[in-house]
């Protein structure tokens, strides 16, 4: 009987130490906390990756629309490939040759008479893989009547060039790949930039091709390519 009380009290015992004992309860809060925190920190990772892309875009169509418009007295297919060249260069980081599409187009005046007079885009060249046609129009498009009189761009947004210059008007179009998941952001996020910039110094808007450069080595909107 003694022995058996005994074993009780020793029992006892160790109940009331497992219970008071809180040696391993900061290991266990960091067990279940841990799916939370991996969880933010993806979403965090995700997200902050798709921010800095969706700048990076920006900044490129910001940037081919300049470029092209500082060409002065004219401007050559040659030309089109350096700008072009350059966009691909920045965006390489993002992919934005395999996942995007830029598309340049010159808006000028038509020079026609009322009721025609309006807009015009007088050519158009393009960089980028991504299947995917200017949401504006195409090049010749306004040349003979007022489909575009009140130029191209976004609703309330739109751009128009002044008479006896041209703008360099840009839509950059980029389907972002995550780094994790696409789940994280709700599903895959595809964006569009425009941006445009008045020609600066230029005496001929005709994009020429003194080069005489193949088809095959223009940027010309029926090509896909990610170089």
């Amino acid at each position: 009987m003694n022995r058996l009380m005994q074993f009780k009290a020793r029992a006892s015992r160790c109940l009331d130490n497992l219970r008071h004992d809180t040696s391993g309860l900061a290991l266990v809060e960091f067990a279940l906390a841990l799916p939370m925190f991996l969880s933010a920190s993806l979403v965090g990772a995700e997200v902050a990756n798709f921010t800095l892309a969706n700048m990076r875009a920006s900044q490129i169509a910001l940037m081919v629309a300049d470029n092209a418009g500082r060409v002065r007295t004219s401007i050559d297919e040659s030309d089109i490939n350096e700008v072009m060249i350059g966009a691909r260069l920045a965006g390489d980081g993002i992919g934005l040759g395999a996942n995007g599409r830029i598309i340049l187009s010159s808006l000028e005046p038509n020079g026609q008479a009322a009721p025609n007079e309006g807009q015009m885009i007088r050519w158009q060249r393009c960089f980028g893989a991504k299947n995917v046609a200017s949401s504006y129009g195409a090049a010749g498009n306004g040349t003979s009547d007022a489909s575009l009189v009140n130029g191209i761009g976004p609703a309330g947004r739109k751009i128009k060039a002044m008479n006896g210059a041209a703008v360099m008007f840009v839509e950059l179009v980029y389907t972002y790949r995550p780094v994790v998941s696409a789940a994280l952001l709700g599903g895959q996020r595809t964006v569009t930039y425009t941006a445009a910039y008045t020609v600066r110094e230029r005496a001929s808007n005709t994009l020429s091709n003194l080069g005489n450069l193949p088809n095959t080595q223009k940027r010309l909107c029926t090509t896909y390519s990610a170089t």
